[in-house]
């Protein structure tokens, strides 16, 4: 006779968008990853097979539904669907990028609210739950019926410069646009800096050149800050603008970068001394010289541990200096 097992198991898979981090996830919680093969047949359809029993077991599946956008979303709805066909205890979705998420509200007349629709087909799937990174808007969280954490990037960005020496008067953190006030503040405050915000006579892309700044950037180090990095415009423009407001050096940090198109040669060309990134997204695209990443796979390990052991993930929303 079978024995019972009262406590399920935690098992950690990766898909095919991002297995540097799932790799990294895995080393860092010490739950290795599970054996599951991926593969498109010649029309393009996906089949998926687990290749170990999942009966009873608590499910994470790590996966970006970045670039080929649409295929990765898919891979991850068969996923969770397989999972529950066999029978799994609970299925999570660790999503360090969660893509469709900008479409999030109807900005023009018959437009879709995709972000939305992502939302209900991976609840329709069977998922129980997301962890992501960064949302490019917080309120996606509320599409869902099931508990969404949405992890942040700001703490990883704010110990990185601050390990840098970077913090005070002489550092202003820029938002590159008016809707990202509220991230450059997060970063500012944890750097001790001003702010500044770059607004522009239109919204349009066409009209970036007519940026003017709202602060002061003379004569200090200058952080662009945003949450997607997608065709280095928005960046590439903002530091001309705080360059010609008297910026000495241009340093750019983003939480997703998935460098769209000619994004690399357009960054390359800016007046940007680093750009500072997580590895919530591998690029298939060329990247600029001048990129760094740092990793965000610790604090999903950590989640992921957390979630597994009831304990809250409040700690894991601040980055407090010198605590250790």
């Amino acid at each position: 006779m079978a024995q019972k097992n009262a406590t399920p198991q935690m098992k950690l898979f990766s898909l095919t968008s991002n297995n540097d981090i799932a790799e990294k996830i895995s080393e860092a919680s010490g739950i290795p990853l599970g054996k599951v093969s991926s593969r498109q047949f010649s029309d393009g359809e996906i089949m998926i097979n687990i290749e170990e029993s999942v009966r009873g077991d608590d499910i994470y599946i790590i996966q970006s539904t970045s670039f080929p956008v649409n295929d990765n979303l898919w891979e991850l709805l068969i996923m969770i669907d397989a999972c529950k066909r066999a029978s799994a205890n609970s299925i999570t979705a660790v999503m360090p990028y969660f893509g469709y998420s900008r479409q999030d509200r109807v900005a023009a007349s018959r437009e879709p609210i995709t972000a939305k629709l992502v939302a209900n087909m991976l609840v329709k799937a069977g998922v129980d739950r997301i962890v992501t990174l960064d949302l490019h808007a917080v309120q996606v969280q509320g599409f869902f019926n099931i508990p969404v954490d949405n992890l942040f990037t700001t703490p990883l960005f704010a110990e990185h410069y601050i390990n840098k020496g970077f913090s005070g008067e002489d550092i202003v953190v820029v938002s590159p646009k008016n809707s990202g006030i509220k991230r450059a503040r997060s970063l500012a405050e944890y750097l001790d800096a001003p702010i500044a915000i770059i607004d522009y006579a239109q919204e349009d892309d066409s009209h970036r050149e007519e940026g003017y700044i709202i602060g002061d950037v003379s004569g200090k180090k200058a952080i662009l800050i945003d949450d997607i990095l997608n065709t280095g415009k928005t960046f590439a423009e903002a530091s001309k603008i705080v360059k010609r407001g008297g910026a000495t050096d241009i340093y750019a940090v983003a939480s997703h970068g998935l460098f769209a198109g000619g994004a690399a040669d357009i960054l390359e060309a800016a007046p940007i001394k680093e750009i500072l990134l997580t590895d919530s997204v591998l690029s298939k695209e060329r990247v600029p010289q001048n990129a760094k990443y740092i990793t965000a796979s610790d604090l999903f390990a950590d989640a992921i541990v957390r979630i597994q052991e009831r304990q809250p993930l409040s700690p894991l929303f601040t980055f407090h200096h010198n605590e250790d």
